[in-house]
């Protein structure tokens, strides 16, 4: 079974690399660790630091995880994130990713995502992205599996207005797959 999240949030944390040198919260269940004195856990907490780019993230999670193939969970919420680093496709078992309250200013950044198989949960909120036409229809429409997003259930309806709003707005050569 996997343990607790490790909690690497309100630590300041400038830089992913800068992550290296601390040490993770003590939280209500206590954090497990293998032979090799890393982590058991699939979630990371890196909430409410002032990051502002995803380098490094790759180092960060497999200095800590036992299984970092295996992060599932994944908040970065209120940071200075600026895009949605083609990084975070690396991680084909994330299943939740938090990145409200950052500052995402490009919608079809969201595309990228689409790379994700299993993700059903995400938090885009307090982004400059936010306040896009059709945010809520375009983040639904390219993420299929959603089931929740800005903590807030994706509704039949929700996907019936999503489907609609892409029929409108997409063309010929404007594809999901093609964002990089």
């Amino acid at each position: 079974m996997y343990g607790a999240p490790l909690d690497l949030s309100f630590r300041c944390i400038k830089s992913l690399s800068d992550t290296l040198t601390e040490e993770p919260g003590r939280g209500q269940r206590p954090l497990k660790r293998n032979h090799e004195n890393k982590y058991v856990s699939r979630s990371l907490r890196l909430n409410n630091n002032i990051i502002t780019d995803l380098t490094g993230l790759h180092a960060a999670i497999t200095h800590f995880l036992a299984e970092p193939l295996q992060l599932a969970w994944l908040d970065l919420s209120f940071n200075d994130i600026g895009h949605i680093d083609p990084v975070l496709c690396e991680l084909g078992e994330l299943r939740v990713l938090y990145l409200h309250g950052n500052s995402i200013c490009n919608l079809s950044e969201v595309d990228r995502l689409v790379k994700l198989p299993f993700l059903h949960t995400i938090t885009l909120h307090g982004n400059s992205i936010e306040g896009d036409k059709g945010y809520r229809c375009r983040v639904i429409s390219a993420l299929a599996k959603l089931k929740m997003m800005d903590f807030s259930a994706v509704t039949p309806q929700d996907r019936s207005m999503a489907n609609i709003w892409f029929q409108r707005n997409s063309c010929g050569k404007c594809k999901i797959k093609d964002v990089k």
